[in-house]
């Protein structure tokens, strides 16, 4: 018999006295609404949700049942029964109420009754879902669908003739439809289809507590399996410790606990059915759970909580339902095909199995022998789940002698240098614990999440998707998406040596402090320990220290300029640490979020490379005289142009205005397209604008626009809100102005999702168009952010910050820019350049999920740097006010 009611929830006897016939609807709805803030007030003093949902299924048991038996029923077969969640007696705050009236013949009065009342379930706001059918309905709808059958599995009988119930059980069971076998297949497919929709990990930024990999849901398919099979209520009554040991009981009962926890606390602040934990309600949880701010986010504390948990309950799906097959369902059925290994480790149908129960205390080496195994033997499927068990259950085994031991090193840099999979066997090695185990350091990363949009994974997750990919460079199908990559990965002379640089390039985070430095001490102490010589291990740690540096060049530098290349030469030093680093670079950027890597961060990545390349085999004592490469430009311009019919004379007459700039950071084919349109447009009142997709142009698969025009107040700004009302994201922006008054500006820009434009000539027409239109000298200001800011993005409303210096060589300052991406950014920030009379120079805008990078490159109105320390300081505060001021509004 079920526990009563608190009566501060629900008092059945007072609710009976005074209940208003004449307003039912009303009188239940106050009912419902005062055990809900009962047990919202419970939950925050500290109860449980694990007695607050069996509490509230009683509670919803007890108003139901005493609306069903306010009416006369006569003699009538009914039965008003729970299935689903309500049925297992879980139900949560806004949980849907599932229910089932089975029903056997029916007059005219007794169908209007029960019409009347379910419609008052509807009116009463308790989430009411059900179905009204006959026991012969049930059975035919079951043998056709396997979610019937689950949910008629998973009930209880309410009020009426608990026989029919009974029938239906009895009609619906293993014996007479989905046996074993069946059941489990299908429940399989369907699980694999639910995880392919949430890309297949516990990782996700915003995971769903019920439905993604790890979460509830997978318990309950565990568990439907285990009735089915074992004909028990819940999957913890199994008493087989083949099936279910009592490590594992209690990982399922603790992790269950905790994921009812998070979804009733889910539930409780957004007062709907909400199972996914969106960014803003990870804030509030981890708040509500004590976690405050200091390394790392408090937030990301929570959430480091959250993927622990939904990894181990993940597992443990994997674990049982791989056993559940290879012991019970081929248990008969199937030879078993068994191939021995060595004297520890054989494989039965594809699967490697320890050969005893005493493997890993016998030979604890053994632990990563296991591993080393797999990555060397292309035909073994997986590990068998009991040995699977049995590295669980061994790993105190990793201690520091475990981790001293010549043979265990040995074993993990085996595994590094393995020629198969290996890639793979660091995911399992890390989703069994073994990794983290092995290396601590890497432990304390394992669920650590970035409370970004910029990084789509975990950063255990991150370093593996890393090292996956500097896996891919070497297979042929992966050599057209990343050729130079490619070729670049098969010449290194030992590739573990990036293997162990991208194991290690994050592993600092979290800690505070410089993660890049964290890092290279712990990859330098791996590699001493693990016998590496002394040139490989300052590699390595080269490599971790500096594994930003090639990404930031590209993107934040101005990497036409010789100097600059000369400059990242000389940090380079050689071929070899170049080589590394790109293919550690372009690894790394893909394994941070799908979406990040694109044609314009390839083209500028290729183009360092190689320029680098070039000036490491001319020769670091040799540099790039800058006026060579502004000859040589000019002369292949004035070839092509001649071909055109311009003479020398013609074209010294247009250039002369030019600085030396347009000549050292343009193409030649782009200067004698700009050229050729200038000597063309007559009318100096008119802006000259011309726009083209190219994949040749120094940002390949971008669409340049070029614009010729007077020189003139906000014109920056002008043209950038023009871009955004076009749905274009500015990627890299070249300012040059002359001495006749007229700028030159070519912008690199893509569509608004960062991908290339179509070559889709009215599109091209028309983003010309509006630009000339704009750009006319009478013309009003266009219109300034009128997309509205995706929810995501919403969510992190980071602080503006800013950074201001002169560079010495280049004679001009730098602005970097950092703050939360938000419509109309860029034209914003043009305005106050015009407010303290900034000429802009050029510019490098990197967009990172939610966030901008931007450097501007600026100068005064005398083409000098800004150096007043005060002067400095109150621009970037305008910045900073302004554009945090927006994110406000």
């Amino acid at each position: 018999m079920s526990p009563e009611l608190p009566t501060g929830m629900f008092d059945l006897a007072a609710f009976r006295a005074g209940f208003d016939s004449d307003n039912p609807v009303k009188y239940c709805r106050a009912a419902v609404e005062a055990a809900t803030a009962y047990q919202y007030a419970r939950f925050r003093a500290g109860d449980h949700a694990r007695e607050l949902i069996r509490q509230r299924s009683q509670f919803v048991d007890t108003l139901l049942g005493f609306l069903w038996d306010r009416n006369d029923w006569g003699d009538h077969e009914l039965a008003l029964v729970a299935v689903g969640g309500y049925g297992r007696g879980e139900l949560h705050p806004h949980s849907d109420v599932d229910l089932l009236v089975l029903t056997g013949e029916l007059d005219a009065t007794c169908r209007e009754r029960l019409s009347a009342f379910l419609t008052l379930l509807d009116d009463i706001r308790l989430n009411p879902g059900y179905s009204v059918r006959t026991i012969d309905e049930c059975v035919a709808i079951a043998r056709k669908d396997i979610t019937v059958v689950t949910n008629l599995m998973e009930s209880h009988v309410i009020r009426g003739n608990a026989a029919m119930m009974e029938s239906v059980k009895e009609r619906t069971g293993p014996a007479a439809m989905w046996p074993s076998r069946e059941f489990f297949d299908a429940k399989i497919a369907e699980q694999d289809e639910r995880h392919e929709r949430f890309a297949d990990t516990e990782y996700g930024l915003e995971p769903n507590v019920k439905s993604s990999p790890g979460g509830l849901r997978d318990l309950q398919v565990i568990g439907w399996i285990a009735e089915r099979h074992f004909g028990v209520e819940r999957i913890e009554d199994i008493d087989d410790e083949d099936f279910l040991s009592p490590d594992e009981r209690e990982i399922l009962i603790l992790g269950r606990e905790f994921m009812w926890h998070i979804r009733w606390a889910l539930h409780m602040i957004t007062g709907r059915e909400e199972d996914q934990l969106l960014f803003d309600h990870q804030r509030e949880l981890a708040a509500m759970g004590g976690f405050e701010d200091g390394d790392t986010l408090a937030v990301e504390q929570f959430m480091q909580v959250y993927y622990r948990w939904a990894l181990a309950l993940g597992q443990l799906n994997d674990v049982l339902i791989q056993n559940f097959e290879q012991a019970f369902l081929r248990e008969g059925r199937e030879r078993d095909e068994i191939e021995d290994v060595n004297e520890r480790f054989q494989l039965r149908n594809g699967f490697i199995e320890a050969r005893h129960s005493d493997v890993f205390t016998d030979h604890p080496p053994a632990l990563l022998e296991v591993f080393l195994i797999c990555a060397n033997n292309e035909k073994i499927a997986g590990i068998a789940a009991p040995t699977i068990r049995l590295l669980r259950d061994s790993r105190h085994l990793i201690d520091d002698a475990f981790r001293a031991d010549e043979e265990n090193r040995r074993n993990f840099i085996g595994i590094l240098r393995s020629p198969v999979k290996m890639a793979r066997q660091l995911r399992r090695m890390n989703r069994f614990g073994i990794l983290g185990d092995y290396l601590p350091e890497f432990g304390a990363i394992v669920g650590q999440m970035q409370h970004d949009m910029f990084h789509t994974y975990t950063v255990d997750a991150h370093t593996l998707e890393v090292i996956k990919n500097t896996r891919r460079f070497l297979y042929a199908d992966f050599e057209k998406r990343f050729p130079v990559s490619s070729r670049v990965a098969r010449r290194l002379r030992d590739i573990s040596l990036l293997h162990i640089a991208a194991l290690y390039h994050d592993i600092g985070k979290g800690r505070g402090g410089d993660h890049s430095e964290l890092g290279a001490v712990d990859a330098e102490k791996f590699c001493r320990e693990h016998g590496l010589s002394v040139r490989d291990t300052e590699l390595v740690v080269w490599l971790v220290r500096n594994h930003l540096l090639m990404s930031a060049v590209s993107q934040r530098k101005d990497i036409s300029d010789p100097e600059v290349i000369q400059q990242f030469a000389e940090h380079m030093g050689d071929e070899e640490h170049l080589d590394y680093l790109f293919t550690l670079t372009v690894a790394d950027i893909n394994g941070t979020n799908p979406t990040l890597w694109n044609a314009w961060r390839g083209s500028l990545l290729r183009q360092l490379y190689t320029e680098t390349r070039r000036a490491l085999r001319r020769g670091l004592d040799k540099p790039l005289d800058k006026q060579v490469i502004i000859d040589k430009t000019r002369r292949e311009a004035v070839e092509m142009l001649e071909a055109r019919g311009f003479t020398e004379d013609e074209l010294d007459e247009i250039w002369r205005q030019r600085g030396e700039d347009y000549f050292l950071r343009e193409r030649a084919q782009d200067i004698a397209w700009h050229t050729e349109a200038i000597a063309s447009h007559h009318d100096r009142d008119t802006a000259l604008v011309l726009v083209r997709n190219s994949t040749e142009s120094s940002v390949a698969n971008t669409t340049q626009i070029f614009v010729h025009t007077r020189s003139r107040a906000q014109l920056f700004s002008r043209i950038c809100a023009c871009l955004e009302q076009l749905q274009l994201s500015v990627h890299d922006a070249r300012i040059y102005s002359g001495n006749d008054d007229m700028i030159l500006d070519t912008f690199f820009v893509l569509d608004s999702d960062g991908q290339p434009l179509a070559d889709d000539k009215e599109r091209l027409s028309h983003i010309r168009d509006l630009l000339t239109e704009n750009l006319y000298l009478d013309a009003p200001f266009p219109e300034v952010g009128t997309r509205l800011t995706p929810r995501r993005l919403r969510a992190f409303a980071m602080p503006t910050e800013t950074k201001m210096y002169v560079d010495e060589v280049k004679n001009f300052s730098v602005l970097e820019i950092a703050a939360a991406d938000r419509p109309g950014l860029l034209a914003r920030i043009g305005r106050i350049f015009v407010a303290f009379n900034i000429e802009l120079q050029a510019a490098k805008i990197q967009t990172l999920g939610e966030r901008v990078q931007d450097v501007f490159f600026i100068t005064d109105q005398l083409h000098q740097p800004i150096t007043d320390p005060e002067l400095c300081e109150l621009i970037q505060r305008t910045i900073r006010d302004e554009l945090d001021e927006q994110v406000a509004a």
